[in-house]
């Protein structure tokens, strides 16, 4: 009896200690999570609650002048150098533009970078060196690459002087000064710039991939491409994923090559306007701050919308990330 009123008696501290421990585990928890939350609330979410409420009023240079309603994205949507219907490749909006080049780069990126991992995860000599070497051109800056294209890609540049020693004339072509390829220059720089990133992104999914199939496939007397088509290329879905989310992001969000090449002014002839440059030349030279954050609201919006779409297309279940 003395051993049971002891136990019943003991009970209840050790529950109390247990809770208290717990709730102080939690408490440290949360305190680690406070700071970055912090950051999150004040640099993101607070930002785009602003943007939000500011787009709809007249925003100046001066503060708040009145109250709009709609009408920023009234106008927005009758603003034909943001978009236009029926859209057409090369007529100076931002959203055609902006989808024109996303509709590129992200495959091309997405396959350069695929191929890369492919090799650089094979087993060949020198291994390392190739994974640093195709990624190297992903830590150079965008801004000094832009730069440095500009001076190669220039009608007297090297790229056209390697041209001409392969068509047998001379070659003048400003791939940056003319409209009908100043956008698709920049693409096959990011294209070339990115494609580093991508092949690690997908050589760590290539990575996480057990070698049982592999094993099995090779007893089974599988071809290589078979394998690539039937184990590889499917297993890669949490990756395709997760590269295709951040590939769009980033084409939508294109700026700094766009406003070095172009002038800050989508040169020439508004071929290189993108949505977020037309943002901040409204905010910027425009000083029509109610109006670019119902750009960037809208901006906001579209890219929502593909990482939704991605996401139930890749379907929940095979996303690992």
């Amino acid at each position: 009896m003395a051993v049971a009123t002891e136990a019943r008696r003991v009970g209840p501290r050790r529950l109390q200690t247990a809770g208290s421990a717990k709730l102080r585990e939690a408490l440290v928890g949360y305190a680690f999570v406070a700071v970055p939350m912090a950051f999150f609330v004040l640099f993101f979410l607070f930002p785009i609650g602003y943007a939000i409420y500011i787009s709809f009023y007249d925003w100046g240079i001066l503060g708040k002048i009145g109250y709009v309603g709609f009408r920023n994205y009234h106008d927005l949507w009758h603003d034909h150098r943001f978009w236009r219907w029926p859209p057409h490749f090369h007529d100076g909006t931002a959203i055609t533009n902006t989808f024109y080049y996303t509709a590129v780069v992200v495959p091309c990126q997405m396959a350069l970078g695929l191929s890369l991992a492919l090799i650089v995860n094979a087993r060949i000599r020198g291994k390392a060196f190739f994974r640093a070497a195709y990624y190297f051109p992903s830590l150079t800056s965008s801004a000094a690459s832009a730069a440095i294209a500009i001076y190669i890609l220039n009608s007297g540049g090297l790229l056209n002087a390697f041209l001409g020693r392969i068509v047998g004339h001379p070659v003048h072509t400003p791939w940056f000064g003319q409209s009908s390829t100043a956008l698709e220059s920049i693409m096959g720089l990011n294209v070339w710039l990115t494609s580093g990133t991508v092949m690690l992104f997908y050589l760590a999914t290539l990575q996480s991939i057990p070698t049982d199939v592999y094993e099995a496939a090779a007893i089974d007397g599988t071809s290589r491409w078979r394998t690539f088509r039937k184990i590889t290329f499917p297993l890669l879905r949490p990756g395709h994923f997760f590269v295709a989310v951040i590939s769009i992001i980033g084409c939508l969000k294109i700026f700094d090559q766009a406003f070095i090449v172009g002038g800050g002014k989508g040169s020439p002839a508004y071929s290189t306007e993108t949505a977020v440059l037309y943002l901040y030349q409204t905010a910027i030279f425009d000083a029509q701050w109610g109006y670019a954050a119902a750009v960037g609201v809208v901006l906001f919006l579209i890219i929502f919308a593909f990482t939704l779409v991605q996401r139930l297309l890749f379907g929940r279940a095979e996303i690992g990330y």
